[in-house]
């Protein structure tokens, strides 16, 4: 036994010589992992999602969420009105539905209705100022008519307006905002006129487009609001009218009525017009009679 054992060979001291690269390679694995880890940054969302499907893969108890009660609903179509009950042999009251079901129902609006109702209202008052201003035209008309057939007056109603044109032709001088002696009884009759009847006035004067320039007028902006002045001027002396029925305008060339390239449009331009504008401003005096007018001038 003793020299068996003397041929024994002991291990050699020391590990081996392959643990020390093993022992490396495993540092610098876990070197690698820890490394990973600190440059890795955590998402709750994702974490609580991993953590989630986990749970539910491996069998754990799911929270159920109870659902409502059912709750009960008529079995009675609302789409068919309520029939006369009819009594029966066994006491048993039934409805009679000869109605077809509904598929469609039509809903009304209320305003949509307020609004029609406002349409027509407005509609007919229209009518009813349009009307009138036939009958003040045609009044006002009769009490002109020498002036009209002359052609220094017209007289036109549109769109709730009465309109008295005063030509420039026995009116004004040419280039002078100052009005001829002789046409100042022809304006307090336009003045009694316009007083009586209902409406806001507002006088606006117009020339031609051929340019003017003098020590009184330096264009034809100053020209056509001096004669529209003028005559409100002489309307006022006339007859006291409230003031705040009254207003002036200068339009010089803008708004012709004619064509200014031949001298019969530019003639037609150069005038003032006297608007009587429907409203509810009440009428001083009464409605217009040409023998009132007449007893007046006595």
């Amino acid at each position: 036994m003793s020299e068996q054992t003397a041929q024994k060979k002991c291990p050699p001291a020391g590990a081996p010589a392959w643990m020390a690269t093993f022992a490396d390679l495993m540092s610098l694995l876990m070197c690698f992992f820890v490394l990973l880890l600190s440059f890795s940054e955590m998402d709750v969302l994702k974490f609580k999602q991993l953590a989630g499907s986990m749970k539910e893969a491996f069998g754990v108890q799911r929270d159920i969420k109870t659902k409502e009660i059912p709750k009960g609903t008529s079995i009675i179509s609302k789409e068919f009105s309520p029939g006369k009950p009819v009594p029966t042999k066994i006491r048993i009251l039934k409805q009679n539905t000869t109605d077809r079901p509904k598929r469609n129902i039509k809903f009304t609006d209320s305003n949509s209705i307020n609004n029609k109702a406002r349409e027509e209202i407005k509609k007919e008052l229209e009518k009813e100022t349009q009307k009138k201003i036939n009958e003040s035209t045609k009044r006002i008309k009769a009490a002109l008519k020498q002036e009209i057939s002359k052609g220094t007056i017209e007289v036109v109603g549109k769109n709730q307006e009465i309109i008295i044109r005063i030509s420039e032709k026995g009116s004004f001088p040419s280039g002078s905002a100052t009005l001829n002696k002789s046409f100042e009884k022809i304006m307090k009759k336009i003045s009694f006129l316009v007083k009586s009847t209902p409406g806001d006035i507002i006088v606006s004067g117009h020339t031609d487009n051929i340019p003017i320039y003098t020590y009184l007028f330096r264009s034809n902006w100053e020209l056509s609001s001096s004669r529209a002045v003028s005559v409100l001027k002489s309307i006022i002396n006339a007859q006291n009218i409230q003031a705040s029925r009254l207003s002036v305008q200068g339009h010089a060339d803008t708004k012709p009525l004619e064509s200014n390239n031949t001298a019969a449009g530019r003639a037609k331009n150069r005038r003032v017009e006297i608007k009587i504008r429907q409203s509810a401003t009440p009428v001083e005096d009464k409605i217009l009679d040409i023998k009132n007018y007449n007893e007046e001038e006595k």
